[in-house]
């Protein structure tokens, strides 16, 4: 039976707009008037007096035809909580990706953004095409991808390279049969022609930004497209303006980075986690746990899922803790409980991730050839830490893109960057190469600082009072500001 919540929300949509008069044929067609509603249960309440309520909206799968095939848009609002005389307009924000759904968001991340920011800004959240309720992206098997152990991410010897590359090529067919026409046009230039669909839809002359990893990504597409639509706009853990099967291969080599830098902090506690006494030691820990899974999989979860669970706790200092216990753990009785993610890796969200992911890079350039893929393939096998990587499927893909993804240019409005020095999902690098694409625009770095998410996320009050000085004054700094970080964590 569904939920009250979700019955009013299929009423409220139900409702049919206002008949106007016919537009002449050369004219732009009016925007539709989003109807908001209640929302599904998944996204949870704010605290009271502040309220969430969502609505849909309609474009088309393809410009090309306007009058084609239509995908729906699933879209959330909490109004600003300050007296009309405060607002600064709406603020979109994404959560990064591509692929994650971004629904909630207006509500979680509301949560944590400065008081200033959420009297000053209606924050509106949206599922990006191919995510969560927006027609969410649907690829199957994945080349076996959620197979449980799934093999070895790291293969060695002509045989594993050729069941590798053969993985990828099914990955491709699965996510052809499955996405069907849609294929070229779930891509980053598409989401934010939608952000302008939304932002029109609410009868905004310019949309404020907030988008974090992928996020930023999304957003100085949208700039490129629409600088004279974009208003203000923070950019937080930047992804440089590459190819993605080059940002793959530039993550994948400061994930190696940051796991030293992690095998030296568990190093110094010893005498907790026993892993120890130098970084070498607590590698050789590592690689023995990581070959033992290798050979005898517990319970389902082998190199692959144990890779995964190292990209994810690498990417942000308060999960160490978490990994050096479940590294101590397997040495000690063979168990995987600590290391196992409390969510399935094959559970429906993260099909769809995993699904809009590949989709997303596939469709917004170039691929790399395959002798390419097989190349790098080789010189990261020294490095048993091989995750992400998604865009190496691009290069078996069915719908192959001639023209990289624009982003930014010189019409573009100052825009605020903002980096974490050692994020290793997000290189700095990234962040200031984006910068010289954005003219005015200004550079934000955490310093000491080792986590992937920085703004209203890592409780820096030189971070948060920069951002929210310019989201709600206008204020561009005068150069880039430097914060001091919090180093790494104390065990």
């Amino acid at each position: 039976m569904p939920s009250p919540r979700r019955t009013a929300l299929l009423c409220a949509l139900a409702a049919t707009a206002a008949v106007l008069p016919a537009a002449p044929a050369h004219a732009t067609p009016p925007a539709p008037v989003l109807h908001f509603g209640a929302c599904p249960d998944s996204v949870p309440a704010p605290p009271a007096p502040d309220r969430v309520e969502c609505a849909h909206l309609h474009v088309p799968v393809d410009r090309s035809h306007p009058d084609g095939k239509q995908l729906r848009l699933a879209i959330s609002r909490v109004r600003a909580s300050g007296p009309a005389s405060e607002r600064r307009g709406v603020l979109l924000v994404n959560p990064g990706g591509p692929g994650g759904p971004g629904l909630a968001y207006a509500v979680t991340k509301r949560a944590k953004l400065p008081e200033r920011v959420r009297r000053s800004y209606d924050v509106i959240g949206f599922d990006p095409r191919g995510t969560g309720g927006s027609a969410p992206a649907d690829c199957g098997p994945m080349g076996g991808l959620f197979e449980s152990p799934g093999p070895d991410p790291v293969p060695v010897g002509r045989a594993a390279e050729r069941a590798a590359l053969d993985g990828l090529r099914r990955t491709a067919d699965d996510c052809a049969r499955g996405v069907k026409d849609a294929l070229p046009f779930l891509s980053t230039t598409q989401t934010a022609r939608d952000m302008d669909a939304i932002r029109a839809a609410l009868g905004e002359r310019r949309i404020g930004f907030l988008g974090v990893s992928y996020g930023s990504y999304l957003g100085a597409a949208y700039a490129a497209r629409f600088p004279h639509r974009t208003g203000r706009m923070v950019l937080d853990s930047v992804v440089g303006p590459w190819d993605w099967y080059d940002f793959d291969l530039r993550q994948a080599r400061a994930m190696v980075r940051q796991r030293a830098v992690f095998f030296a902090w568990a190093a110094r506690s010893s005498d907790r986690f026993g892993l120890g006494t130098d970084r070498a030691a607590v590698r050789a820990a590592y690689l023995r746990v990581r070959a033992g899974l290798a050979r005898h999989p517990v319970d389902g979860f082998g190199p692959a899922e144990f890779d995964r669970t190292v990209y994810r706790a690498l990417g942000r200092t308060e999960r160490w803790a978490g990994l050096a216990e479940g590294l101590r753990a397997w040495l000690r009785d063979g168990s995987v409980g600590p290391l196992r993610p409390a969510e399935p890796f094959d559970g429906a969200a993260s099909r769809t991730y995993e699904a809009a992911n590949r989709t997303v890079k596939c469709a917004d350039g170039p691929p790399p050839a395959p002798s390419r893929v097989l190349a790098d393939l080789r010189r990261l096998t020294a490095h048993p830490v091989l995750t992400g990587m998604e865009a190496s499927v691009c290069a078996y893909w069915h719908h192959r893109p001639a023209h990289r993804t624009p982003l930014g240019g010189p019409r573009t409005p100052p825009v605020l960057l903002i980096a974490s020095a050692h994020d290793p999902v997000t290189p700095l690098a990234g962040a200031r190469a984006l910068q010289r694409r954005l003219p005015g625009s200004r550079l934000v770095t955490l310093h000491h600082d080792y986590s992937h998410g920085v703004f209203a996320s890592r409780g820096n009050r030189c971070v948060d009072e920069a951002a929210a000085a310019y989201l709600v004054d206008g204020r561009v700094p005068h150069s880039d500001v430097h914060c001091a970080g919090p180093g790494l964590p104390t065990p």
